[in-house]
């Protein structure tokens, strides 16, 4: 294996909407995150991923694209994003973009054009169908919209403003390759790739994922834009199994650098039901299973996998599998050293490093995710408790993860001297970057910490895992790299937990509690977690 930069790397995404307002309009955006890159660069990351910044009517938050090479105002100009690269660069970090082209907004000029003039090449570059079948958008209801203009259905999988695009047109395909070089020539790191694997789609058969030609699609992307040049390229693929990852991200497949699959995060959910069918407690030796499979199944050889708790579209992990109230900041570093230790490009979201929690929805009115709002709509129409749905929204709706980054105790946490477009967490007196960087056993440090080990020591991206057969509630696995032994530990709960482990302690790399006690005592503490060195031979594969 060909060892890259990302491999040592960590990603921090940033939603800009929520990061920093440098202008006081409520909005965050691209001078504020700017102002933020020393903080960042504090922390130690590589890369920033960026969620959508461009031309938009913003109806799914920036993913609806009006067009790809001008900046959404609200976010600034493209001279404002020209910076955000230069100063970057100069603080070693890259600038990954959150890429979409599945779809674009209905107010692209594409569709515009397509809707206006049913002859026109752009109308090709879309859908379209005189009878619609029973295909359903992913934020509810039928995916096809009717156009009275020219008397047909488009296709939509999200929004009826998001209409998806025909990658089967040539023509389409030689556009977004151009725009993607358009990005790469202003100095980006790299394209993280929404819901990618879509564009191979066959609504007439009702393929929506994985499709025949989704492959050949990415060689042909890969060949046109990024595939000579030292880029980041991650695709967003739910569903994805090892075996599918290795056709993403195998080096000699040239296609992409890594893969999200989210099959981990499936276990929010209550099987076969859905999203919003939360369970209410994690089924650890299920996560065990998963992240073995992925860490064994996935070889160094074949691809590469990135490793993630949060994202702009998920719950806060300390809220929904930690414990966000006594053992809110031990629980964060327990979530935080089990996953940077494993094989994969990890990624942090913006407030996971300091610990941010879940918002306490009480009302519809304080909510503004369209998938919560068109499934409260919709939940509501079926005689569901308004009670029942505001829990729902609680646990796993999207504006958790969207609410202000927390900078300080003064007012809107620091976010901005306006009103906020969205409420900040009413935690945020103690919550803050502020109190994390004044508390050298915050939250904050044992992130900054991770980043750092994963710089320093090459074994994290070849090192073979070993899960190891623990009590339930305990997630454990050595890294193996030549004759020496990494042990890794977790207690994932509330309560006091049994560990019987054979070997001495050679050395510490990170802990949240004593390695050293433990080790004596063969107890763990609620939500311990710690790595060590083995010093003799690790011989009981039982602890």
């Amino acid at each position: 294996m060909q060892e890259k930069w990302w491999n040592n790397a960590v990603v921090y995404q940033v939603y800009p909407k929520s990061f920093m307002d440098s202008n006081g309009d409520g909005i965050g955006d691209l001078p504020g995150i700017t102002s933020k890159l020393d903080y960042l660069a504090k922390l130690g990351i590589t890369a920033i991923w960026l969620s959508p910044v461009y031309d938009s009517p913003m109806d799914d938050n920036g993913y609806d694209i009006a067009d790809y090479q001008a900046i959404a105002a609200v976010f600034g100009t493209m001279e404002d994003m020209d910076q955000l690269i230069a100063e970057a660069k100069k603080r070693d970090i890259r600038i990954i973009m959150d890429l979409v082209v599945n779809h674009t907004s209905d107010e692209h000029a594409w569709f515009v054009e397509a809707c206006e003039n049913p002859d026109s090449p752009e109308r090709d570059y879309y859908i379209w169908r005189d009878e619609p079948n029973d295909l359903e958008s992913i934020f509810s209801g039928s995916a096809w919209e009717y156009d009275e203009k020219s008397g047909q259905y488009y296709l939509h999988f999200f929004s009826k403003k998001q209409p998806d695009l025909n990658w089967e047109n040539e023509k389409l395909r030689q556009k977004i390759y151009e725009m993607m070089n358009f990005w790469i020539d202003k100095g980006i790191g790299g394209f993280r790739m929404d819901v990618i694997d879509m564009i191979g789609k066959i609504p007439d058969e009702k393929v929506v994922n994985n499709g025949p030609m989704l492959h050949p699609y990415l060689k042909e992307m890969n060949q046109a834009t990024f595939g000579d040049k030292n880029l980041l390229t991650v695709g967003e693929t739910w569903g994805a199994t090892p075996e599918i990852a290795k056709l993403y991200s195998d080096p000699k497949g040239q296609e992409l650098s890594m893969v999200f699959q989210f099959e981990h995060i499936g276990l929010q959910y209550q099987e076969g039901q859905p999203k919003w069918h939360y369970q209410k407690e994690l089924n650890i030796a299920k996560l065990k299973e998963i992240f073995n499979k992925w860490q064994t199944e996935l070889g160094v050889e074949d691809g590469w996998n990135s490793l993630f708790w949060n994202n702009h579209d998920l719950p806060r992990i300390v809220s929904i599998w930690g414990n966000d109230k006594e053992y809110r900041e031990k629980s964060a570093k327990a979530f935080a050293i089990l996953l940077h230790l494993m094989r994969g490009t990890p990624y942090i979201y913006q407030g996971e490093e300091i610990g941010m929690t879940n918002y306490p929805f009480e009302t519809l009115d304080q909510v503004e995710d369209i998938e919560s709002l068109n499934y409260a709509r919709e939940a509501l129409e079926k005689g569901v408790p308004m009670e029942e749905i505001m829990d729902s929204i609680r646990v796993i709706g999207r504006d958790n993860a969207r609410t202000p980054m927390q900078w300080d105790e003064s007012k809107n946490a620091g976010f901005s001297t306006g009103q906020p477009w969205l409420a900040v967490n009413p935690n945020y007196p103690t919550i803050n970057v502020q109190e994390a960087l004044a508390n050298p056993d915050s939250i904050f440090y044992t992130y900054q910490k991770l980043v750092q080990i994963r710089k320093e020591n090459s074994w994290l991206i070849r090192a073979d895992f070993e899960l190891l057969e623990t009590a339930d509630k305990v997630f454990a696995y050595i890294r193996k790299d030549g004759d020496r032994r990494f042990l890794v530990v977790a207690n994932l709960s509330n309560e006091e937990q049994d560990l019987t482990v054979e070997g001495k302690v050679k050395s510490v790399l990170i802990e949240n509690t004593v390695a050293q006690e433990v080790f004596e005592k063969q107890i763990l503490a609620p939500w311990d977690a710690f790595c060590v060195e083995l010093g003799s031979i690790f011989l009981n594969r039982k602890i």
